[in-house]
């Protein structure tokens, strides 16, 4: 995720049973507080906003941003005034494609088939 967004410093994916399924924070502790602090902020917005989808709490240190898509949930910690839209877009992306297939792992198993190549 880092990679793909610079801009993002820590993320945390927040599985359907409310656990923590991945992260690059440093260490399970740090991983914990900011899936805690992402799953307070849904909570927090819920009164006034049921459903709420994606959120960002900004300070002049670096923003939060979490989204949920359906069951799961993915937060991330920013630099000061990130591309907020960018943002957003990578981790609906990131946290839609933990379950897809990876085209790699598709094309190495017709290989496997097929060693000639041939269809």
């Amino acid at each position: 995720m880092t990679e793909i967004s610079p801009q993002v410093r820590e993320v945390v994916v927040i599985g359907a049973d409310g656990v923590v399924v991945g992260s690059n924070a440093a260490g399970p502790e740090r991983a914990s507080r900011l899936a805690d602090g992402a799953r307070r902020l849904l909570e927090a917005a819920e009164p006034d906003q049921p459903g709420v989808a994606q959120l960002e709490a900004a300070t002049v240190a670096g923003s939060v941003f979490v989204v949920r898509d359906g069951d799961r949930i993915i937060a991330a910690t920013t630099s000061p005034e990130p591309t907020v839209g960018l943002v957003f877009y990578d981790l609906k992306t990131c946290l839609r494609s933990i379950d897809e297939p990876k085209p790699r792992a598709r094309r190495r198993a017709a290989a496997s088939e097929d060693p000639d190549g041939a269809a």
